[in-house]
């Protein structure tokens, strides 16, 4: 049995679930509104403030508990939102926002646009720290890939753009012979 699957997801308050015929299921709340298809082998019920997903037989095990798994990021990304928080460490490295742009700074001979997606926030402070948030876990969690990318963290000297609670194992680098 899919343990994941077999869970039961708790409606906040504030937050509806409705499935249409194409199972395609949408979930409403304070943060906004989120949709996505569930397999045609999956059924939805919705009961009140609870919801449940079902399988007819293990062979779609997987994607029972992968459909659960994403239902409950919709769930919760509409009643608290999803965060990232990426710190940059190095010299000179900088970012700031200009208009619908994320523009940084990062060792190169120019700056680095990113577009910043729809439905996505991202907020700079002391041109060194980003919060990148919103309702979607997929977009928020691709968007700081994205910005990690620009200039991932190098072990010799610490430098680059990572998240807070990564830790980059730092390497020695060259001695010189005695």
């Amino acid at each position: 049995m899919s343990r994941i699957g077999n869970k039961v997801i708790n409606l906040p308050e504030k937050v509806t679930v409705t499935v249409d015929d194409n199972n395609v299921v949408t979930v409403k709340g304070p943060n906004g509104e989120l949709s996505g298809a569930i397999d045609k082998n999956i059924t939805v019920e919705v009961n009140g403030s609870v919801v449940t997903l079902k399988r007819p037989n293990d062979t779609f095990k997987a994607v029972h508990g992968t459909s659960r798994a994403n239902l409950a990021n919709m769930v919760k990304g509409v009643s608290e939102g999803f965060k990232k928080q990426l710190d940059i460490i190095g010299v000179g490295y900088r970012a700031q926002l200009s208009g619908k742009t994320l523009v940084v700074s990062a060792g190169y001979s120019h700056d680095v646009n990113k577009e910043i997606p729809a439905g996505v926030k991202v907020e700079v402070i002391k041109g060194t720290t980003l919060i990148i948030s919103g309702a979607d876990a997929r977009t928020v969690g691709q968007f700081a890939a994205e910005v990690r990318d620009i200039r991932r963290p190098e072990p010799y000297h610490g430098k680059g753009i990572r998240y807070t609670d990564e830790h980059v194992r730092r390497k020695e680098g060259k001695t010189a012979k005695k």
